[in-house]
């Protein structure tokens, strides 16, 4: 079939285009970036035609007639968790979403499927569940075949979802709102798509009966506590690990406060989302795939499990070594500023042969110097990132080899400080080692 799936470049839509091109299928893609995952690029070249095209801009029918021609069925999997700029839930999941629902009709398309959430129902309370609920149903009031599959947390390697769960159940202690005693359903990544291809291949006369809302569940629900234990044995961790039970009432003033950190999948919505719940019936998804879909005890292989288990215990421990170094800079930047007395640090700088103004220009460039290397810490990403750390390196290198040569009494200190120096340049080449590149992070993409 011809097929039109926007959102190819994300969690889900990437793979399900893998899966659509794997079995034959031909692709229409609007993009507003310029990669889409996918198996290979020339399966690409070949199957799969993209036009410029962005969801923010809330394009009207007419913009998506020509994309439309000898489309059989249209796949929307465009969706966001978090507001950020003109990527809004007004725009992304409910004007623009309309706005091609509406073109299907004009243009005749079989069927759509929309990808919406579970929790988008009359209970819906929070920004995304309503935008969601919004868009689903419109589609389901207009004349034309179509189906909402609402998917669960959806685990998959890649994820979001996965990655974060997995760094929750690696933690040595899991301190969790009200114990963890909230129910979710999670769903493997494959048994989603496939559920979603099933419902794009099957015929309309034999579509089964009340199929217009798809849960795409797990087989049965659980606690988020539970959960969480079962992902930790899978990753081969032992013992269990204690649950810290969290009063709702104190997270709802930490979820607002990480609401407004960058990238942070943790706000007052998230929260209201968990203690609301996550489960729904696994009969539809279970027709679909002639098969219960894998539970909880089965998302991580066993060959997998030593890989995924050193992935989740980095996901966290790293965040905490970034900011244990940019706190290292910063307050020795303030220190140098005026804490530490100024005639002491003078005399150290004389016994390097640097004196009255230069001194002083050395030891105020190099506090404002430290200052900045612990903010960049905090402001830049990647490849940028990656170089901060060498540059870091670098410096603590040469200020240990001029100590070495100048001070060399301070390698007999009784407090080590320059000894300490060699645990701190194993962390920057740790740090540098493992930071996330542009080249890393689309590895496993092709260019559209």
């Amino acid at each position: 079939m011809h097929i039109l799936l926007t959102g190819a470049n994300g969690f889900i839509g990437s793979a399900l285009a893998a899966a659509l091109l794997a079995r034959g299928h031909t692709l229409v893609c609007p993009r507003r970036g310029s990669t889409v995952a996918g198996p290979s690029a020339s399966q690409a070249d070949a199957r799969v035609r993209t036009f410029p095209l962005d969801f923010a801009d809330r394009p009207p029918p007419q913009a998506w007639r020509a994309a439309l021609q000898d489309v059989d069925v249209v796949v929307n999997t465009v969706g966001i968790l978090r507001e950020r700029g003109t990527q809004t839930f007004s725009a992304l999941h409910v004007d623009a979403p309309i706005a091609l629902f509406d073109a299907c009709v004009l243009a005749g398309v079989r069927r759509v499927i929309q990808v919406s959430a579970l929790g988008a129902d009359d209970g819906a309370r929070s920004a995304y569940h309503l935008s969601k609920r919004s868009a689903d149903a419109y589609l389901m009031r207009l004349p034309i075949d179509s189906v909402v599959v609402q998917p669960s947390l959806v685990y998959g390697p890649g994820g979001a979802s996965a990655s974060l769960f997995d760094a929750l159940a690696s933690l040595p202690v899991l301190a969790l709102p009200g114990g963890g005693r909230q129910q979710i359903q999670p769903v493997y990544l494959d048994d989603a798509i496939d559920a979603i291809v099933a419902l794009i291949e099957w015929p309309a006369s034999s579509r089964p009966p009340d199929s217009q809302v798809v849960p795409l569940v797990g087989p049965q629900a659980v606690s988020l506590r539970d959960y969480l234990a079962t992902l930790r044995r899978a990753m081969q961790f032992t013992p269990g690990a204690p649950v810290l039970p969290l009063p709702v009432s104190l997270l709802k003033g930490v979820a607002k406060l990480a609401g407004r950190w960058p990238g942070s999948l943790f706000d007052a919505d998230t929260l209201e989302m968990l203690e609301r719940g996550n489960v729904g019936d696994p009969a539809p998804i279970t027709h679909l795939l002639g098969r219960a879909p894998r539970g909880a005890d089965r998302f991580i292989a066993f060959p997998d499990a030593p890989a995924v288990r050193l992935r989740s215990s980095l996901n966290w421990p790293l965040p905490c070594l970034r900011i244990a170094i940019a706190l290292v800079w910063i307050w020795t930047g303030i220190v140098s500023f005026g804490l530490y007395p100024e005639a002491e640090s003078l005399a150290l700088l004389a016994r390097l042969g640097a004196h009255g103004d230069f001194a002083r220009v050395l030891l105020y460039g190099a506090a404002l110097l430290d200052l900045v290397l612990g903010v960049l810490i905090f402001t830049l990403r990647g490849g940028k990132r990656q170089a901060l750390w060498l540059a870091q390196f670098a410096l603590i290198a040469f200020y240990t080899v001029a100590i070495t040569i100048w001070l060399p009494e301070f390698w007999l200190h009784p407090y080590g400080p320059i000894l300490k120096n060699l645990p701190m340049l194993a962390a920057l080449l740790l740090l540098y080692q493992l930071e996330d590149t542009p080249t890393h992070q689309g590895a496993t993409r092709w260019t559209i």
